[in-house]
């Protein structure tokens, strides 16, 4: 099996961890201890966030308050060298009342994500999300 499709397979297991609501160390073993992760401005960060793996894991604590679940749907997938590109609609039932939406209700967007790989694991994460109006 080529890195590119090792890649590929781990970008899989990495949006299926989420999907599960994986936190803490199991979150953890897909990041290398100095990823950085960009995502650029949208609705929620209109100023966009940068991460380290502190605040990765904490984001995804945080997240579980406000989403009760979540599904990826990989629309398309690319993968070059050490990076792979995800294009991916997501949707996420929320915990709590955000903007226009209850609680129960779908928050859709879509969004490509590209993830560059180091010996198996992600060091480096850039989100480009599109949510639909709420």
């Amino acid at each position: 099996m080529s890195s590119e499709q090792v890649n590929l397979e781990n970008a899989f297991r990495y949006l299926a961890a989420l999907e599960s609501g994986a936190v803490g160390d199991e979150l953890a073993a897909f990041f290398t201890p100095d990823v950085v992760q960009q995502e650029f401005p949208n609705r929620l960060f209109p100023n966009g966030a940068r991460r380290g793996l502190a605040e990765i894991l904490d984001g995804a604590l945080r997240g579980k308050r406000v989403i009760s679940a979540q599904r990826f749907e990989v629309q398309n997938s690319f993968a070059h060298g050490s990076q792979a590109l995800l294009e991916v609609s997501w949707s996420g039932t929320l915990a709590i009342a955000l903007g226009t939406l209850d609680v129960g209700d779908a928050m859709r967007a879509r969004f490509a994500v590209i993830l560059e790989f180091r010996e198996g694991k992600i060091a480096a994460q850039r989100n480009y999300d599109c949510f639909d109006p709420w």
